[in-house]
């Protein structure tokens, strides 16, 4: 694609998060932005096909995690994961669910890595329960 002096590089935000990799269809990278859990320099983006260029802010709200992300660049088609990750640079990322879970008294705690058999044997030696 050749660009004219002083016009900078730009693509459609559906297949820029299809290219970064951050959704794996480009329908749901679709989805993503009509359902509103997108926004562009902090303004909420519901159109598929507005254009962003490197320097841009996204902020994604997907899979219980809220990212905002650096747009370093275009890309020009949907690679590897390195050259995906080129594409931006991570401002900040935050676990929704934990989020929401701070300061419930009765909250259940998340999922977290699952006890080794050993790990189960001393707790049942531990509350009599062998």
């Amino acid at each position: 694609m050749a660009l004219e002096p002083g016009q900078s590089e730009r693509l459609r935000i559906d297949k820029w998060l299809w290219f970064a990799r951050q959704v794996k269809t480009r329908s749901l990278a679709q989805q993503l932005v009509r359902s509103g859990n997108v926004r562009l320099n902090r303004e909420k983006v519901s159109n598929p096909a507005k254009l962003i260029a490197a320097g841009d802010v996204l902020t994604l709200r997907h899979t219980n995690r809220v990212r905002v992300l650096l747009i370093m660049g275009c890309g020009t088609r949907r690679g590897p994961f390195f050259e995906a990750s080129q594409l931006y640079e991570i401002l900040s990322e935050t676990d929704v669910r934990s989020a929401a879970n701070l300061g419930k008294p009765n909250a259940a705690p998340l999922p977290g890595p699952k006890p080794s058999p050993r790990e189960i044997l001393h707790a049942r030696k531990l509350s009599g329960k062998e």
